[in-house]
């Protein structure tokens, strides 16, 4: 094995000298900079790591099926297939005002929520940013931080008179992680996912834990329904589109969610719930092919990725087409090319070998660039990682950007495909609400699952159509608690004012 290149470019020496260096072969070019024929032979190993052929993901799409339907049978399994105790649409005529709060990956929203009937609605917002330094704190500490927040929000719309004073407002709480329920208003975390290791909140009811919280800031707040940002999208999206039948999260995480018969739902037989109602089950897909690792096409990077994570073995599927790590896939790859002292020989690349430090948002940037030089690709390299580079290399990471998303989008529209399939929704057709930051930020990321419907379908593959969602965390989760407010609540009146 050659020595490492990897943050080679320049020593310093005991005098004080920086000393810049590089090292080729005898049959490179007389510059040191990648060729475009050598990056082309690269591009051609990577092709082969990263494109998924319609036969194999049909293949995929069958083993995700079984584990839709292991997880609807039996407890415990690794795609839990989760039943949110949310029974039945909404009828689009829905009315009243609520607030929602949505812990996510990235942003904590808190939310007044006007429903108005006819699909219609207005909401008010703030959000704030989560930092790393929080993800990872006690998780009561957690909660409490997002109690202020809900504090700050309400107390801002009393003083404005948009919320009337000494009122007990409904609250839908949206938290995008596993958890188990056994009612709409109760959760016990079943792991933490999307980078966060809070402590002594696993195995925890978290509906307890944030009452806890609202009750020490003297919020004046219930909740009244626990539910997913999937689940929330799921019935949203129908409050506005009733073709709607599924709805997914591409963002930080992935997930799915839709409308199961209760009595197709094994694991539930013994609550004597009528098997013609339907329960919105949130999948939690992100966990599919975890642990064995017998179906999805890992590549080097992606194990790699897996084994350095806060939870390895974990949300396999969730690790090959989530925002959080498409960037750190390329970062992997790019790293590998210098260790073989093909890709910036001569200067400091120390910066490229933080963790995480290529951003996903970086391969949006690079798919989208249109310029003959690829501008953009230049000013990533340049201002984020201090190296330069030539067109050769632009065009390659432009090549491999593409082939790493286009990845993630295929594998997305299998696991659509699985439930369209299970449930027989191919020749009718149905809407699919999609949300989150790949869907709706990453060029060309809901027609490449147009395309690998299609792939998997042949033609009928058309009938299934995606669209951007409504705002599943915000007025989905005020949906839903209006549907549970009148057994929690008796303030009924939240705004003395229409919004």
């Amino acid at each position: 094995m050659p020595a490492s290149r990897r943050g080679s470019g320049s020593v310093t020496l005991p005098t004080g000298q920086t000393l810049a260096f590089h090292t080729r072969s005898s049959d490179a070019d007389d510059l040191p900079h990648a060729t475009k024929k050598r990056m082309a032979d690269h591009l051609r190993k990577y092709e082969s790591l990263f494109t998924l052929t319609p036969q194999r993901m049909r293949m995929i799409v069958e083993a995700f099926k079984d584990s839709l339907e292991t997880g609807l049978a039996k407890a415990g399994q690794v795609v839990p297939m989760i039943p949110t105790y949310v029974f039945g649409w909404p009828s689009g005529e829905e009315t009243g005002n609520f607030l929602a709060v949505d812990l996510g990956g990235t942003n904590l929203r808190v939310c007044l929520v006007t429903l108005e009937g006819e699909g219609k609605f207005e909401i008010t917002q703030s959000k704030y940013r989560l930092t790393e330094e929080q993800k990872q704190e006690e998780g009561q500490v957690l909660f409490d931080f997002c109690a202020e927040c809900l504090k700050t929000f309400v107390d801002s719309q009393i003083e404005s008179g948009v919320i009337r004073k000494d009122c007990l407002l409904p609250l839908g709480f949206t938290f995008s992680y596993p958890c188990l329920q056994d009612r709409i208003d109760h959760g016990e975390l079943i792991r933490w996912t999307k980078g966060f290791g809070a402590s002594n909140t696993e195995g925890h009811d978290v509906v307890a834990m944030f009452r806890k919280s609202l009750e020490k800031n003297k919020v004046p707040a219930e909740i009244v329904a626990l539910t997913c940002d999937t689940t929330g999208t799921l019935i949203a999206s129908h409050y506005v589109n009733p073709r709607t039948r599924i709805a997914c999260i591409f963002g930080t995480g992935c997930n799915a969610a839709y409308m199961e018969r209760a009595g197709d739902i094994p694991k539930i037989s013994h609550l004597g719930i009528d098997g013609n109602a339907e329960m919105a089950i949130n999948c939690e897909w992100g966990a599919f092919d975890s642990f064995e690792h017998e179906n999805l096409p890992r590549t080097k990077y992606d194990q790699i990725i897996d084994e350095t994570s806060n939870k390895p073995g974990e949300q396999a599927f969730e690790k090959l087409i989530s925002g959080r790590y498409l960037g750190e896939i390329l970062r992997l790859i790019i790293c590998e090319l210098i260790d073989e002292g093909v890709l910036f020989l001569g200067q400091n690349t120390y910066k490229l070998e933080i963790p995480y430090s290529f951003d996903t948002a970086f391969l949006s940037l690079m798919e989208s660039d249109p310029t003959d030089e690829l501008l953009m690709i230049i000013g990533i390299f340049t201002h984020f990682f201090a190296v330069e580079t030539t067109l050769a290399e632009r065009q390659f990471f432009r090549a491999l950007a593409k082939l790493v998303g286009k990845r993630a989008a295929r594998l997305s529209a299998c696991g659509i495909a699985a439930i369209v399939s299970k449930m027989g929704y191919l020749d009718e057709g149905c809407a699919v609400g999609a949300d989150g930051s790949l869907y709706n930020k990453y060029p060309g990321f809901a027609e490449r699952i147009h395309e690998g419907l299609q792939d998997i379908f042949g033609e009928k593959g058309k009938n299934i159509v995606t669209y951007h969602a409504e705002d599943g965390s915000g007025i989905g989760a005020a949906i839903i608690a209006g549907s549970s407010q009148s057994t929690h609540l008796s303030c009924r009146e939240v705004l003395s004012s229409p919004l």
